[in-house]
């Protein structure tokens, strides 16, 4: 629980987050003061033991996925991580692998020490971002995003605050601490946010105790010993055994460390405690045992499956020792794959290929170099911590009969890893049931906007619906010039700078072109670069005059084209889209297609004015209040619709 070196990974604001872990930052309301002063740092120095000291009761038996709930100082006067530039405060991370057990328990534990640290504001959050919210989706103020909840969600005082939108648009970190410090009322989310986010958390520490499993196991004396002394590398073991890859099987082949006298080392019987992940990692793994391990008869089931399990655990702990261990001797670790990624990134490599000469010899400098630095210190002191500490427990004096004489309780009952169907069925029920409420309720709502909508008769005159039609005609029908539809004077658009007569002219060649290829003319269009200078003689020339004959041929086309059109149009719901006039069909005009004249009762000519206010009303109230196409347009024409009163506590 010391400090540690979790600020490494935080202090690269670049790098990619872990998906597995969790992150958090402690900020004391002292921390807002403008001059650090050495009184301020010995202030954060005291409280990161009285919080390590409150949350102690919960932690001290509870076995982590990999690591321990911890927090370390930031660097003072002027911090520098992820967390904040500038601010003092307390931070950690947590890597919690297939474990989400682990994440809540973290988040229960951080609403814990803001209950009994009320001068605190917490942030926790991992690659999903604002993670409590996630819980509490179906609640949430539709303007919240997750493009603009930075620097907005805290824990203070054992409830959720959301820093509103409308006091400050755009926060800092700086910015929200103050809001909260000084107007928390304000920034205190809702009772539906806070039931959502503290359900997921209203059953521990309880639950972080049944998530315990205890399981009879044989193993050899020395791995045994290593537990006895230090139960909580149960999780190095499983790590290193789940994780194992082609170079840690060569390990396990030897057993050098914990198997000295290869299959003439006694196994004996000891209660191991983990966590349910760590035991269903073991369990659903199969894994044969190396030549050098004395594993019992099979005839013997039920000690045949301790042995089992216990040669899964001394395995993973013989492969996690050694590539701890070389990894502290060669001085690389997990921070050494980030700062070697950093470097990549930097450009130090300048584009060679690995295992060149040149880029081995890049490499061997950075290794030198990062070796002696002081963040290869922290990181191999936190390496071989695990590796040490195993050689001074082994090197006690240690034997089978110190085991042998103990009695060992049977192992927990694991059904739970066989029948976590009820569970699991209970958990989405509970996340159908909160989807069923937020759509009815989504519906009611909808359903009351369309009882207040501005196309209901009581919006009606208010918005005098009826002139939209009459401004929108208005607007298409009107003659504009080249310019374009024309605006409001009061708009600052610039002018568009065109010659009208050569635009003209080149646009009259190109139809004409059009029309003698279409006529398989051998016009030579290649290698021309007069294409669009033609004269006005020679466009004159070029465009048929209009002839009753040509006028019959038109007519003949657009006929046909009718009757294709409005065939298929029969077989489409297009019909449905649009509302229809009320009164009879005119009576058809002389000269129509004999499509046209048999077409359905349904094909009645559509209502062009009430259409076209529906389709205007259904696209602002898409809208929902937002600017867009429909009230830009409306904008343009004279006309302010009303916006839906239902929408201004949103």
């Amino acid at each position: 629980m010391a400090a540690s070196s979790e600020s490494d990974i935080l202090s690269n604001q670049n790098s990619r987050l872990p998906d597995d872990t969790v992150f958090y930052a402690i900020f004391p309301d002292f921390s807002l003061n403008s001059n650090p002063t050495p009184d301020l740092s010995s202030s954060l120095q005291s409280l990161h033991l009285q919080v390590l000291q409150t949350i102690s009761s919960f932690t001290t038996d509870y076995l982590w996925q990999h690591e321990p709930f911890a927090l370390s100082l930031s660097s003072l006067p002027k911090p520098s991580c992820f967390c904040s530039s500038h601010l003092p405060h307390l931070h950690g991370k947590l890597r919690f692998g297939d474990n989400l057990d682990d994440e809540w328990f973290a988040v229960f534990l951080l609403f814990h020490i803001s209950t009994s640290f009320p001068s605190l504001s917490i942030r926790v959050w991992d690659t999903d971002g604002e993670f409590l919210l996630i819980e509490a989706a179906f609640h949430l103020p539709r303007w919240l995003n997750p493009e603009n909840s930075l620097n907005r969600v805290f824990i203070r005082q054992g409830h959720l605050h959301i820093v509103p939108k409308d006091r400050i648009p755009s926060p800092t970190l700086e910015d929200s601490l103050r809001f909260i410090f000084n107007r928390g009322e304000e920034s205190r989310a809702s009772e539906t946010i806070q039931s959502s986010v503290k359900n997921r958390i209203s059953d521990y520490p309880e639950r972080a105790t049944r998530n315990m499993h205890s399981v009879r196991v044989r193993v050899p004396v020395s791995v045994a010993q290593v537990l006895k002394h230090e139960p909580c590398l149960i999780s190095l073991a499983v790590e290193g055994f789940y994780d194992r890859d082609i170079d840690a099987m060569k390990h396990a082949a030897r057993m050098e460390r914990f198997l000295p006298k290869g299959r003439e080392e006694e196994l004996v019987c000891v209660s191991v405690k983990m966590s349910r992940a760590m035991y269903a990692q073991l369990v659903q793994q199969t894994f044969q045992a190396p030549k050098c391990y004395p594993m019992p008869n099979r005839t013997d089931a039920a000690a045949y499956a301790e042995a089992e399990l216990g040669l899964k655990i001394a395995c993973g702990l013989e492969m996690i020792y050694q590539l701890r261990k070389r990894e502290g001797l060669e001085g690389k670790g997990s921070t050494w794959e980030a700062y070697r990624e950093s470097l990549e990134s930097s450009g130090y490599f300048q584009g060679l290929l690995p295992g060149s000469k040149e880029y081995q010899r890049l490499i061997d400098n950075a290794e030198e170099y990062y070796r002696n630095s002081s963040l290869f210190a922290r990181a191999s002191g936190m390496l071989s911590a695990p590796v040490r500490r195993i050689d001074e427990i082994l090197a006690l004096p240690h034997s089978a009969d110190d085991f042998s004489s103990q009695e060992v309780p049977p192992s927990d009952d694991d059904t739970w890893l066989y029948n976590g169907e009820d569970e699991l069925n209970s958990a989405l029920f509970e996340r159908q049931k909160e989807m069923d409420l937020y759509n009815s309720k989504r519906k009611k709502k909808q359903k009351g906007q369309e009882d207040t909508d501005p196309s209901s008769s009581s919006n009606l005159d208010e918005a005098a619906l009826g002139d939209i039609a009459k401004t929108m005609q208005a607007f298409v029908h009107k003659v504009s010039s080249y310019k374009g539809a024309e605006v409001p004077e009061n708009r600052n658009l610039k002018e568009v700078d065109l010659n009208v007569d050569r635009f003209i002219k080149d646009i009259e060649s190109v139809m004409k072109r059009q029309g003698f290829e279409n006529a398989g003319s051998d016009v030579d269009v290649e290698g021309s670069s007069s294409d669009f200078d033609l004269d006005d003689s020679e466009d004159e020339s070029d465009i048929a005059e209009p002839s009753e004959d040509n006028k019959d041929g038109e007519d003949t086309f657009m006929h046909s084209y009718s009757d294709v059109m409005n065939e298929e149009l029969k077989t489409t719901t297009l019909e449905k889209s649009f509302v229809r006039a009320n009164e009879q069909a005119p009576k058809k005009a002389e000269g129509k297609s004999n499509a046209a004249e048999n077409m359905d009762e349904d094909f009645t000519p559509v209502d062009v004015d009430v259409n076209l206010v529906k389709s205007f009303l259904d696209s602002f109230s898409s809208q929902q209040g937002l600017p867009g196409p429909a009230s830009n347009l409306l904008g343009l024409m004279g006309v302010n619709l009303p916006r839906d009163n239902d929408k201004k506590g949103e």
